[in-house]
C-alpha cells in the first residue's frame, strides 16, 4: 500500500486562488499606461513608461495563461484523486463483502 495522501480540499482551494489571480491579471488595466509628459515631466520618462507598459502587457498575458493552466491542473488533480479514492474504497468494500460471504479471493 502506498502512503500517498492528498488533501483534495486544499488542492481545490489552491485552484480557486489561482483563478482569482488569473481574473485579476486579465481584468485590470496596466498601471503604466496613458501618462503624458505633462504628468511625468519628461518625454523620456513617458517613453520608458510606455515601454514598460508594452512589455508588461505581453508578459502579463503569458503569466496569466500559465496561472490559468496551473489552476486547471490542480482542479483536475483533486478531481482525479477523489475519483481514484472512491473507486479504491468501492473495490475494498466489495472484497470485504465477498470475504464475509465466504467467497474469499485466491489462496
Amino acid at each position: 500500500m502506498s502512503d500517498l495522501k492528498a488533501d483534495t480540499q486544499r488542492i481545490r482551494e489552491c485552484s480557486r486562488a489561482l483563478q482569482r489571480i488569473y481574473d485579476a491579471f486579465t481584468s485590470r488595466a496596466n498601471p503604466a499606461e496613458d501618462y503624458t509628459a505633462a504628468e511625468l515631466g519628461n518625454q523620456q520618462v513617458v517613453d520608458a513608461f510606455q515601454e514598460f507598459a508594452d512589455n508588461w502587457k505581453i508578459h502579463r498575458q503569458d503569466l496569466a495563461e500559465r496561472i490559468r493552466t496551473l489552476g486547471t491542473i490542480t482542479w483536475e488533480a483533486a478531481k482525479s484523486y477523489d475519483e481514484i479514492d472512491t473507486k479504491l474504497a468501492d473495490a475494498l468494500r466489495g472484497q470485504d463483502a465477498k470475504a464475509k460471504n465466504g467467497g474469499g479471493g485466491p489462496r
